[in-house]
This record gives structure tokens, C-alpha cells and sequence, in this order.
């Protein structure tokens, strides 16, 4: 999504996502440099955080700022952080995948339980300005032209300057895993060594869906499976990869 709004909001321009460090054309809301890089981005301006609903600036609250919320298989979600945890030197050492996964369903992880950052951001005052998305959902369908019901629902206004067909295969095959990957200014290859170490894995790793199949036990599934519906229980919450355990 860092890599999509922007080229949406600009008109389909590359130079900035082929220029410019991702972290700083869609600045961290949690990181000390946010409101510096914020006063040199023009409008409409993208930002990106893992927050929940209730620990965003103050300033959020009376702004009239749309949102795209992201989710994900938590099942990925656990698997993903497990590598970052190995590879980011701030983070602490997750152990095993078991014992890790236990630190996830507590809670014992950065931005707390997945369950309470999912359930906080539903329901919230944000109204009719929040887009709710899957990751899964965006890498099923790159829906990025103007007649699709994914960017209607953004509401961006573009204004393009080549043919809408090229347009939408250049913006699609840029913002394709592969591509972003090879990309310095998406990939975190620039981070010093000392604080993400890609020797021990490379921050996008896979990019695909399904990967927690490879790492899963029956038994941690079935485990992690019950703690996530128990978490959810007594909500509307669904999503599309519910079927799968029913």
C-alpha cells in the first residue's frame, strides 16, 4: 500500500517511488522523523502506521484524513514477524516458532494482540472515510483503474497522462511483490546492517499467501485457530480466510 498511494495520488508519476526511500514518501506515524518529513510532503500526503485506533495523534481524531486499514491472515502475520523479529536488531530474540507463537496470541509483541488492533479500528468514529482491504484481497486483483469498485472506494481524483491500458499495466507490474523487491527505495536494503540485518532475512521475504502451511504443527493451528475465534467472539468480524477453518 506504500508503494500504491503514492503513484495513485501523484498521477501515475515513478520518479518518487524510484527516488525516494519508502519510509519517507509515506512516513511512519510512529517514527521520531515523522513530522519533519510531513512538513516537506505536498497534499494529499500518505502516511502509514501500525497503531491501533486509540494510541493515533490526537490530531487524527479532528482531522478529516481517510483510511485504509490492511489485515491480514494472522496465521502470515505470525510468520511474517517471526522473520523480522530474527533480522531487526531492536526487537527481541522470538525464540522458536512455538514459543513465539505463544508471544503473539499474548500479546507480547510489538502493537499488542492482532485480535485488539483488528477490533479497534472497527466501529470507530472515522464513519464512511475508512476502507477496510485484505492483503490476500490485493494480491487477488490489482483493481488500481478508475471504473474499479477497490479505487472508486479510495476516493482519489487522478490525473493521468498516458493511455488509462498502459497506465494501469505500468502502475500494476510496478507494484507487483517481484518488482518492489529489486526496488532500493521499497526494500529496506538501505537500512544499516546493525539495525535490519537482510544476511538473516531479507525484509520482503515471500510475499505470498499461505506461507504459515510450511510452519505450522495440526496442533499449533488447531491452538491458534481457537485463540483467534475466542478473541473474536461476540463480534461481526469476518474475513475471507475464515472458511478455511470451519
Amino acid at each position: 500500500m506504500q508503494e500504491i498511494l503514492p503513484l495513485l495520488l501523484n498521477g501515475g508519476d515513478f520518479t518518487p517511488v524510484l527516488t525516494i526511500p519508502n519510509w519517507d514518501r509515506v512516513p511512519w506515524l510512529e517514527e521520531s522523523r515523522a513530522a519533519e518529513i510531513a512538513d516537506k510532503l505536498n497534499a494529499p500526503r500518505a502516511f502509514v502506521s501500525h497503531m491501533p485506533y486509540h494510541l493515533m495523534p490526537s490530531s487524527f481524531f479532528s482531522s478529516k484524513a481517510k483510511v485504509i486499514y490492511v489485515s491480514r491472515n494472522p496465521k502470515d502475520v505470525l510468520v511474517s514477524t517471526f522473520h523480522f523479529h530474527q533480522m531487526a536488531s531492536f526487537l527481541h530474540d522470538p525464540l522458536t516458532f512455538e514459543e513465539f507463537a505463544d508471544q503473539f496470541l499474548a500479546g507480547n509483541v510489538f502493537f499488542g494482540k492482532w485480535t485488539d488492533h483488528v477490533k479497534s479500528w472497527r466501529h470507530t468514529d472515522v464513519g464512511d472515510r475508512i476502507l477496510y482491504i485484505t492483503y490476500e484481497e490485493m494480491i487477488q486483483v490489482m483493481c488500481f483503474h478508475p471504473g474499479s469498485a477497490w479505487f472508486s472506494r479510495t476516493h482519489v481524483t487522478l490525473s493521468w497522462k498516458e493511455p488509462e491500458q498502459r497506465r494501469t499495466n505500468r502502475v500494476t507490474e510496478h507494484c507487483e511483490f517481484k518488482t518492489m523487491k529489486q526496488n532500493k527505495m521499497s526494500n529496506y536494503s538501505l537500512v544499516p546492517e546493525a539495525i535490519m540485518d537482510n544476511k538473516k532475512s531479507a525484509f520482503l521475504r515471500k510475499g505470498i499467501v499461505g506461507d504459515w502451511k510450511n510452519y505450522f504443527s495440526p496442533e499449533l493451528e488447531l491452538k491458534f485457530n481457537t485463540a483467534i475465534s475466542e478473541e473474536l467472539k461476540g463480534t461481526d468480524i469476518t474475513f475471507p480466510w475464515d472458511e478455511e477453518h470451519k
